[in-house]
């Protein structure tokens, strides 16, 4: 079903040493490079792919995405790149080892220096500059992307997602969902602040890339922890708390969907969190609100559900 695509590359393997796996040209691939490092695996092309996509997201500030295994390990925001980085590997700081990582803007020495002190396997940017990519060519193995395609045109290069099964092949849209101002609500009594409403934004962009059932604590544009590819938003809630510990006062709390139970209401409140934001639409809302308002957790809904398998 390929033959009318160009291949560009034979995989020495694909996800596992049993299976043969190829690239093939897009018409609208985007424009890059790689700077250093020895052949980009199968899996460096599904960590690519996710990284743009997140980073897509952020393109006019300065941000850090982590990600392995084609999961989202961590994602910050900051004043400065060096800072966003900082920020994001303390997301999960087990996680980031053999870990790709990716960068919304050009990456200076003071952060080359940061990322060569972790055993990163791939970084990606939209450039380097000079200083910074004599460091990063130091590091031994390190794979260097460039990314020539500006961040924010690359929602628009895929319009379809695939898939083929036993049963024929699935096609849908690419999910390009953005937050509308008229379903965007505080639900609640209790009003959330300006900055909790910013980190609520940024927590919901990047559950939106994230495994369902996925929820993402955030706080400070950054993620506290991510629990995600789970079969419960309950399980993930918990995971989520569990990994983010004693940091989750006055954070915030998103999922990919809409909440079906009051465990993650209860989850928060223990977490003392400041905000939830999820899609809203069941029929248990009211109740969802009303045990909001009851621990004086404000509730954001947005009408958008970013659910991902």
């Amino acid at each position: 079903m390929l033959d009318n695509l160009e291949k560009i590359v034979d995989f020495k393997q694909g996800e596992n040493k049993q299976q043969s796996a190829s690239l093939y040209k897009m018409e609208n691939s985007l424009d890059w490079e790689q700077l250093n490092g020895s052949e980009l695996s199968y899996r460096n092309y599904l960590d690519m792919t996710l990284l743009v996509d997140v980073l897509s997201e952020f393109y006019d500030v300065f941000a850090t995405v982590i990600t392995k295994s084609g999961l989202i390990c961590g994602a910050a925001l900051g004043k400065t790149l060096v800072d966003s980085y900082a920020k994001a590997v303390d997301c999960n700081t087990l996680g980031v080892l053999d870990s790709c990582i990716g960068f919304s803007k050009i990456v200076d020495e003071r952060t080359a220096k940061k990322i060569v002190q972790s055993n990163f396997e791939l970084v990606l940017a939209v450039g380097y500059d000079k200083d910074a990519l004599e460091i990063l060519k130091k590091q031994e193995g390190l794979k260097i992307i460039k990314v020539n395609t500006a961040f924010e045109d690359i929602k628009t290069l895929v319009s379809q997602e695939l898939k083929i099964t036993p049963f024929g092949i699935l096609e849908q849209d690419k999910n390009r969902a953005d937050f509308n101002k008229d379903t965007f609500k505080v639900q609640t009594k209790k009003k959330p602040e300006q900055e909790q409403l910013e980190d609520a934004i940024f927590a919901f962009k990047v559950a939106k890339h994230a495994k369902s059932n996925a929820i993402v604590i955030a706080k400070n544009f950054k993620t506290l922890s991510i629990g995600q590819a789970e079969t419960s938003f309950s399980e993930a809630a918990e995971r989520a708390m569990d990994l983010a510990c004693d940091s989750t006062k006055d954070a915030v709390l998103a999922t990919d969907s809409k909440i079906l139970t009051t465990d993650i209401i209860h989850a928060a409140a223990r977490g003392r969190l400041a905000l939830i934001i999820h899609a809203g639409g069941s029929i248990n809302d009211k109740k969802f609100v009303e045990q909001s308002d009851k621990y004086e957790i404000a509730m954001v809904t947005t009408g958008i559900e970013h659910f991902k398998a």
